[in-house]
């Protein structure tokens, strides 16, 4: 019986975004021989996968990214054709700042799209409000305009991987927490978990903020600092004017906090995050509440630049951040302790856009033993995560937002 079944080629620890692919992925190259494993019900909402919509862009402040970012929207694409089902929605996307206060964020933006050849416009606040009039600013503010941004369906894009690939014939089992991983005395790779042992050749490790818990039992670990981040959604009277078809995807950088904002998907509010401003915790000690002060900062922002998205509160939500000291991806092997068939992601606060690409650079290494895309930037021996002395830098492509290093999560089980 297939429920007795207990050698997989494949095993993926973690079936939320880059998990969730990296299954579909592999389903494509080895059907049947894949197995998830994911520690909640699928679709949950206790790590960074969830909600209605993330942004995906080609804008990247650094050309590690910026690189890859036309081949995640192939990636979401083939997912689209297969599936029926539409998970990306382009909006255009618009990254905007007081010149005097964080123009050169823009700066940089703007030069690494130039490096990579990525077309857009730059203007004045007043030339962007003419454009998008839901934008209330004037010439004291600098954007960068890029069409070829808008959101992703997270917990759509989620649902679709595994169903797809369990239409291949790979195996997803939730409620199933890992527990350890060991060399077999055959060499393959031994999985302890609450439903069990299991066996594999190769595994992927792409679990969130429970990366440690993995990592340790092979030797490795990843100084993280997991933080609660949250978005509100407001129940704004002037729905017409923030749906997908008038209102683009932002990012506005200031020197306290970078913001966000998306239209409307999946419910009738507009949407509103803060970039890696929440505090320092762990999976197990998050609170799941709303920091009210983060709501007031949302809210007050909103007032100066775009007033007419506000409207009643609706809810906020909270989740995950899982951030290496400087924000990069981790996407490497465990070689360094023995471990070369053990594949690791760490997605860094920002990974969702690059999601499913990412499932298939992981599927590469799994099955091929290297990926076509370039990942060299991302691995484990780079010197933020081997000098205990990194100054962490948190905020995407500015600075200034560092935890206190009393708070930075350096246990083991993390």
């Amino acid at each position: 019986m297939e429920t007795d079944r207990r050698f997989y080629p494949y095993i993926v620890v973690g079936c939320g975004g880059v998990g969730s692919a990296a299954v579909y992925w592999l389903s494509r190259r080895a059907g049947s021989d894949v197995l998830g494993l994911e520690q909640f019900e699928l679709g949950h909402s206790n790590g960074g996968s969830q909600d209605h919509s993330r942004i995906i862009r080609l804008a990247y402040h650094d050309d590690r990214y910026t690189k890859i970012t036309p081949d995640t929207f192939k990636a979401w694409k083939e997912v689209e054709e297969e599936s029926g089902i539409k998970l990306v929605y382009m909006t255009g996307g618009v990254q905007f700042a007081k010149r005097n206060e964080m123009g050169e964020v823009i700066d940089k933006y703007a030069k690494a799209m130039d490096a990579n050849n990525i077309k857009y416009d730059r203007m004045k606040g007043s030339a962007l409000r003419k454009r998008f009039p839901q934008f209330e600013i004037d010439d004291s503010y600098e954007a960068v305009y890029q069409p070829e941004a808008g959101l992703v369906d997270a917990a759509m894009a989620n649902a679709v991987h595994i169903q797809l690939a369990r239409g291949r014939g790979a195996r997803v089992i939730d409620n199933c927490p890992v527990k350890g991983v060991e060399r077999a005395k055959n060499g393959k790779i031994t999985v302890h978990t609450a439903k069990g042992t299991f066996q594999c050749n190769r595994l992927v490790v792409a679990p969130g903020a429970w990366i440690n818990h993995v990592l340790g039992s092979v030797g490795v670990h990843i100084p993280i600092y997991v933080t609660q981040e949250q978005v509100t959604y407001f129940a704004t009277p002037n729905v017409k004017d923030f749906t997908k078809e008038r209102y683009p995807i932002w990012i506005y950088h200031s020197p306290k906090y970078d913001f966000y904002g998306l239209p409307i998907h999946g419910n009738s509010g507009s949407k509103i995050g803060i970039d890696a401003g929440g505090p320092v915790v762990t999976a197990e000690t998050r609170t799941y509440e709303p920091d009210k002060i983060r709501e007031q900062n949302c809210i007050e922002h909103l007032k100066k630049t775009i007033p007419k998205s506000l409207g009643p509160l609706m809810y906020t939500k909270t989740c995950l951040y899982t951030m290496p000291p400087d924000r990069h991806f981790v996407i490497d092997t465990c070689a360094k302790t023995g471990f070369d068939d053990v594949i690791i992601c760490c997605g860094a606060g920002h990974v969702y856009k690059f999601a499913c690409l990412v499932g298939k650079i992981l599927t590469e290494m799994a099955v091929d033993g290297k990926t076509q895309y370039d990942i060299s930037r991302f691995n484990l021996d780079r010197e933020a995560l081997t000098n205990p002395n990194w100054n962490p830098v948190l905020f995407m492509g500015t600075g200034g937002k560092v935890p206190t290093p009393s708070t930075k999560n350096t246990s083991s089980k993390l």
